[in-house]
């Protein structure tokens, strides 16, 4: 998707919008004065029936959204004083499949791959353990993990597993995701974080897949089991999630699932296969909206579902709150957003919490929740497409319904243009043509070998036909380099980190090989 830095910005973006918006507020009912601790008092009342009344204008809602932005599928639920008041399923699982299929149609038990919404349950599994005294959220990473380090031995000693789930570690934003889709495993790739340069630690917000994927990992250690075995026993079985599994062969074997759609030029099409086991704690959970209401009303109901207090209310209650400034206020009248341990947290314009987590994968999913603790409300939207910020407008429509009555933010522009930028193609070659009149490259053969790189590992140049490539990651994915400008060549491929049209530079010195895409943190320079 958008490159690294750019992506930083632009989920503060999405905080923002989520929880800092500053359209002004209607009066309310006239009410009593409250005997509540002002904290608990909301600016204004809900309007009558305000939950019954959102839930009838979903249907309508998410028919619009998924004809207007031609995503082939989606799922919708909501949960309100502990029971699912609503489950609907629209469009279709596969748009290669003919749309009047009955079994192709997404229904409210079609499992959909959840993407980063699996940070926010994962931070329920570790809740758990924290509230059997397994571990605390102040546990140092390396008391159950020896191995592990960042680049800074203090930290090393230091960083918690609270730390990790907060993005407070000062790893580098999405530190270690273009190693994943090179194909490294996630040891592999929590090893190498020690390689990365740290902002300063607790101060410094950048959000992360594999340093929380470092902190649950810990957890589960400490638990003596894996992490998908952990997440399944203390939380999917008693919640009664069985469709609901942070193994990606448990999604592949699923009848009724929906299939990933990356959209290329203009169309949604189900190309690619996400498998995010490497950082499964953070984005490797797949789930249906039925289930994922039982997830929601034991949240709502501070860890307790049919009577039975599943994750520790105190342990749960650290998760929602905020524990680091995400989003910093560009202006005095601006709310602040926030982070907890897995959750975003912020305030409405109705003075009322606001808890939620988006999930995307460029390859083919957009999900998200929303939960107005103080409404006894929440909501979760899944879809099988390349995100554009269908089911944030959608739960940001429905909580503003809620709340006032009406929709007050124009939601699908500002979601809409945030998510467009996040899905811009990467790399300085992006957009640009071809020279006229290009300096001729060397004999080819005089570009071929071994590149050696600490970090990425290998770069092997070989030819063939005539033309250059280049086999990268343990598993040799292999690219082609296409001449541009002397000793310059473009590289152009479609992955997690690349949205189509991407086109970088390769660019050879001597026995020197960068490759732009890689050079991010000043790391992507090849030596032969």
């Amino acid at each position: 998707m958008a490159s690294l830095v750019e992506r930083a910005a632009i989920v503060a973006v999405l905080v923002a919008l989520t929880a800092c918006s500053v359209a002004p507020t209607r009066p309310g009912p006239t009410s009593q004065p409250s005997d509540q601790p002002p904290p608990l008092v909301p600016a204004m009342a809900l309007p009558d029936n305000a939950v019954d009344n959102a839930v009838a204008k979903l249907d309508g809602i998410a028919e619009d959204l998924l004809k207007s932005s031609g995503i082939p599928g989606m799922a919708v639920a909501v949960v309100h004083g502990g029971k699912t008041v609503y489950a609907k399923g629209f469009g279709v699982k596969d748009a290669t499949r003919p749309a009047d299929d009955p079994s192709n149609r997404v229904d409210p038990d079609t499992v959909f791959q959840l993407a980063s919404v699996s940070k926010s349950i994962g931070s329920t599994v570790v809740a758990h353990q924290v509230g059997t005294k397994a571990i605390t959220w102040d546990t140092p990473v390396v008391d159950k993990l020896p191995w592990f380090a960042l680049s800074d031995p203090a930290v090393t000693r230091m960083v918690a597993i609270s730390d990790l789930y907060a993005h407070r570690s000062g790893l580098p934003d999405h530190a270690g995701d273009k190693l994943e889709d090179l194909g490294y495993d996630r040891r592999a790739i929590l090893e190498k974080l020690r390689q990365y340069p740290l902002d300063p630690f607790r101060i410094s917000y950048a959000y992360t897949n594999f340093g929380l994927t470092a902190a649950a990992e810990a957890v589960a250690v400490g638990a003596g089991k894996s992490w998908e075995d952990l997440s399944d026993e203390v939380l999917y079985r008693p919640l009664g999630m069985a469709s609901t599994s942070s193994r990606f062969d448990d999604f592949e074997a699923r009848s009724d699932k929906a299939l990933g759609h990356i959209r290329i030029d203009g169309r949604y099409e189900p190309r690619f296969k996400r498998d995010p086991d490497p950082e499964s704690a953070a984005g490797g959970v797949s789930s249906s909206v039925n289930d994922m209401t039982h997830w929601l009303a034991m949240v709502l109901a501070n860890g307790n579902y049919n009577g039975r207090q599943i994750v520790d209310s105190g342990a749960l209650l650290a998760a929602l709150t905020p524990q680091i400034v995400s989003d910093p206020p560009s202006q005095p009248a601006m709310r602040a957003g926030f982070y907890g341990y897995g959750f975003n947290v912020g305030t409405t314009s109705a003075a009322r919490t606001q808890i939620s987590h988006s999930g995307a994968f460029e390859l083919g999913t957009g999900t998200n929740f929303l939960i107005l603790p103080s409404a006894d409300v929440a909501i979760v939207a899944l879809t099988n497409a390349t995100p554009r910020g269908i089911p944030e407008t959608l739960t940001a429509e429905f909580a503003d319904l809620v709340q006032f009555g009406e929709v007050r933010q124009n939601w699908r522009k500002l979601y809409g243009d945030a998510f467009a930028q996040m899905d811009k193609p990467v790399g300085s070659l992006t957009g640009k043509q071809t020279p006229a009149d290009p300096a001729p490259a060397k004999p080819l053969a005089s570009y071929t070998g071994t590149y050696a790189n600490g970090f990425w590992g290998p770069a092997t140049v070989a030819e063939k036909d005539g033309k250059l490539t280049v086999a990268l990651g343990p598993k040799g994915q292999t690219y082609e380099l296409t001449h541009w400008d002397g000793d310059v060549f473009a590289l152009s491929f479609v992955d997690e980190n690349s949205p189509p049209g991407s086109v970088s530079t390769a660019t050879f010195d001597g026995n020197r090989l960068t490759l732009e895409y890689y050079d991010d943190e000043k790391m992507g320079t090849f030596l032969r």
